[in-house]
């Protein structure tokens, strides 16, 4: 495959991903939301934009590391905030949101398939929901991985004693100031990069207009 067959190939491959997991975020909030927890509303993660969820490593750089390295895209969100002590029913409830995600994940692939089993596709189309079936697939079972800060480590919270949960909720809430701290940092280089090409040609322009360039 040449370069523009690969540019190609990882753009449609990164697009499913971006919405695979813009609807996995999306139902995390969702249902938190349903069992009266606002924080994501708050924080304007309520939606399937997929600008709102992403996060620099885990969501550009990983994907593009993995496709030029593997030929397959997969990737992370910023995790929903969840406010643990504001839903309805702290230890039932975190379950469901935890368990929302991959779920999403499952009927999104079982929509495709039965569309990719049902409809006269061509090949090119064919080709595009199966992966797409497989990006949804790996990330829901990813998730369930009972690890935090991945999806699963939710249902653990719900369903082990109350020592036990406590010191995964303080686990996951490190994982969590970690990679935002991670994305902070990347902000704050990006911003100073522009700020510094910035600086430089509003140097260039002042010592052109003072008569000292060259």
């Amino acid at each position: 495959m040449n370069l523009g067959g690969k540019l190609i190939a990882f753009g449609i491959m990164f697009g499913l991903l971006m919405v695979a997991m813009s609807v996995h975020e999306f139902a995390h909030g969702l249902m938190a939301y349903k069992l009266e927890d606002p924080t994501a509303k708050y924080s304007e993660r309520l939606t399937l934009n997929p600008l709102a969820h992403i996060d620099v490593f885990w969501m550009l750089l990983l994907p593009l590391f993995l496709f030029i390295t593997s030929g397959f895209v997969f990737g992370a969100a910023k995790p929903v905030p969840v406010n643990f002590w504001a839903l309805r029913h702290p230890k039932r409830d975190i379950i469901l949101v935890g368990l929302s995600g991959p779920l999403a994940n499952f009927i999104l692939a079982c929509i495709s398939a039965v569309f990719f089993r049902f409809s006269p596709l061509s090949t090119g189309t064919a080709s595009i929901i199966a992966t797409f079936i497989t990006i949804n697939v790996v990330l829901a079972v990813f998730n369930l991985i009972p690890i935090p800060p991945l999806d699963d480590s939710r249902v653990l919270m719900g369903l082990l004693p109350e020592p036990a949960s406590l010191a995964i909720r303080q686990y996951r809430a490190i994982c969590l100031c970690h990679t935002h701290s991670a994305y902070l940092d990347w902000r704050i280089k990006l911003a100073s990069l522009a700020s510094s090409r910035t600086d430089f040609k509003n140097y260039e322009g002042l010592n052109s207009k003072c008569g000292l360039q060259k």
